[in-house]
């Protein structure tokens, strides 16, 4: 699994996505983001951070990267795209996945361990777990609350492209559940394709027992199958 991690000034969990790709069993690599040539990648990440200091918005001005070029070209043949918070809103600015991430409803940064219920487990990006399962995962942002107009919301519903949803820890999405006033408590969706994932949670800092969680693991994993998958003949 060949994976490219864009850095853009700011991005602040390049790392964590390149170690995350090698536990999985990958090999990343980074691209600047005033590169145009992303080679022959497996798949590309839009690490989390605060890319060109979150001015205009969050993913704003990202979005117009010359590296970013190439992610939506590969995005639209196809190609895997994972976008992890401040990733998630570059992905969205970029239109690669519908919808907005606009400032938390208390207007503060919240970072903590928060849990999430596994909505989908049949897309590329989910395949390692079951759904329904709660996983805890950090989330570290002041723009995370997804927003989009009632008719996309229905359709990413109706369509089965929630992957992700905020809960407490028996599963339940609620108001109190909820750290940043999403819509429906939605933390993570796909695209039409499948192929285009954004989350707000970090799975990336989720990867190993010294960091409270393994729970991320599975994102990763699954895209390893994806890319890669086990000949059982």
């Amino acid at each position: 699994m060949r994976v490219v991690v864009v850095r853009f000034p700011g991005s602040n969990c390049d790392q964590d996505c390149h170690r995350a790709v090698e536990l999985a069993g990958g090999r990343a690599r980074y691209v600047w983001h005033r590169d145009r040539d992303l080679g022959d990648p497996d798949a590309v990440i839009l690490p989390g951070g605060f890319s060109y200091g979150d001015y205009l918005r969050a993913g704003a001005i990202a979005r117009f990267s010359p590296a970013m070029e190439d992610v939506v070209r590969f995005a639209r043949n196809g190609g895997p795209v994972l976008g992890i918070c401040n990733g998630f809103q570059i992905a969205c600015e970029a239109g690669l996945l519908p919808g907005a991430l606009i400032r938390n409803r208390t207007l503060r940064f919240h970072s903590f361990d928060q849990h999430l219920r596994v909505e989908s487990a049949d897309t590329m990006w989910t395949s390692a777990y079951e759904s329904g399962r709660v996983l805890s995962m950090p989330v570290a942002h002041g723009e995370g609350n997804y927003e989009a107009d009632p008719r996309t919301l229905e359709r990413l519903e109706g369509e089965g492209r929630v992957v992700f949803r905020y809960v407490d820890l028996r599963g339940q999405a609620s108001e109190e559940s909820n750290p940043n006033g999403s819509a429906r408590s939605i933390a993570g969706i796909v695209n039409e394709g499948g192929n285009v994932m954004g989350l707000m949670p970090h799975p990336d800092r989720a990867m190993e027992t010294v960091l409270g969680s393994v729970d991320g693991q599975g994102i990763f994993q699954s895209l390893a199958t994806h890319v890669s998958p086990v000949d059982t003949r």
